[in-house]
């Protein structure tokens, strides 16, 4: 029996996703840009899945720009804010625990001659909303801080920074990566005072390769990629239909069931948490204010890798960390406060509401197997 407990990493597609792909394949195949009408029935689907998207989010339907995932999404926003915003106003503050996709893209932007000051989390090993306030001045042209943070599930303080930001001074433009909170924590883009959000299909049950980008109205951007004129030009090529029309299946599914969502997953994330403490030689990093959705634990003196495959081998499936860094750390998780044996051992165990008692019981009995079997 499979126990799938990596969707942070990625979601098994729901059965309405599934349905939306095969609909779109076998029926509405046509080009969105046609003006016959197959064309016209393809851009049903893709103006269809805006509002079931937009819906979820709690926003217009024209605020959603569609992208082939988050990482697009990012740099779109990011390099897009700063080609319009940044002309004279040349720094960014973010938070040093970013997802690779921000990280990287402020390096490049700091190429460009931005200052990029990434804050580091406080001497309690977390972020408080002054730790970024005091770094925002006359000379700030953006502000970019993720909402749940994708290898321990922290969650940012981002609606305090971002409502105070705005208060400051109305023309620094705010994005967040919401990535691991979209239809997981309750939040809506402008309750967070985010002109830009970044989410991505295939972390809701959808499929890879869509993604958006909420735009909030007014805000401008320029694009970074060049072609024809699709999503409104920010997003030049023709339009992913299958995968697009299953994420907003995805979103108007999830929408409706988050709260109950959330209770199941915080559920089985507490008794995980319970059997993990029987154990000997394991940490569990269980910060306040976490998102249940995420967990990372270490099983000191044993490596992640060997861990990971030993557990393959029984069909429960865990990560060491950000599946975009392949295996390789982050860095996080020493930001917060981890030794490096710590790291060397980190697991990360990410749920979804269709995970199930058994799959923890699998997974403990695992973790407890690898500590007798496994040399250290």
């Amino acid at each position: 029996m499979e126990h799938y407990l990596d969707n942070a990493a990625t979601t098994k597609p729901c059965a309405e996703a599934a349905a939306a792909v095969m609909s779109c394949i076998s029926s509405h195949y046509g080009n969105p840009s046609s003006l016959h009408r197959k064309g016209l029935e393809a851009q049903h689907e893709v103006e269809y899945a805006r509002n079931q998207v937009a819906g979820a989010l709690g926003c217009k339907a024209q605020e959603i720009v569609f992208t082939s995932g988050a990482t697009e999404s990012t740099n779109l926003a990011l390099c897009g804010a700063a080609a319009a915003y940044g002309r004279k106003r040349k720094k960014i503050i973010t938070s040093a625990v970013e997802h690779a996709s921000v990280r990287e893209t402020m390096a490049h932007l700091e190429t460009l001659g931005f200052t990029v000051v990434s804050v580091p989390p406080a001497e309690d090993g977390l972020y408080h909303a002054e730790d970024f306030l005091k770094e925002v001045d006359k000379d700030t042209c953006m502000v970019s801080i993720m909402l749940v943070n994708n290898e321990n599930g922290y969650r940012m303080p981002v609606e305090e920074v971002f409502r105070t930001v705005k208060r400051r001074d109305p023309d620094i433009i705010t994005h967040c990566d919401a990535v691991q909170g979209f239809l997981k924590v309750s939040f809506k883009p402008r309750t967070l005072c985010a002109d830009l959000v970044s989410l991505s299909g295939h972390k809701v049950h959808a499929l890879k390769g869509a993604g958006a980008l909420y735009i909030r109205q007014g805000v401008r951007l320029k694009s970074v990629l060049y072609g024809s004129r699709q999503e409104k030009g920010l997003r030049p090529g023709t339009e992913g239909v299958p995968v697009i029309a299953a994420f907003g299946a995805a979103a108007e599914k999830l929408v409706l069931t988050m709260d109950e969502r959330y209770d199941a997953v915080s559920g089985l994330r507490s008794s995980l948490i319970e059997q993990l403490k029987e154990m000997d030689g394991v940490i569990i990093r269980d910060l306040p204010s976490a998102s249940p959705y995420v967990l990372n634990i270490s099983l000191l003196g044993y490596r992640s890798e060997i861990v990971l495959h030993y557990l393959e081998q029984r069909e429960v499936y865990i990560s060491s960390g950000s599946a975009c860094s392949k295996g390789a750390s982050s860095g996080v998780l020493e930001l917060f406060g981890a030794k490096p044996a710590e790291v060397d051992s980190a697991l990360r165990i990410s749920f979804c509401s269709d995970n199930t008692e058994e799959d923890i019981a699998a997974l403990v009995q695992g973790l407890k197997d690898a500590q007798k079997d496994l040399m250290h």
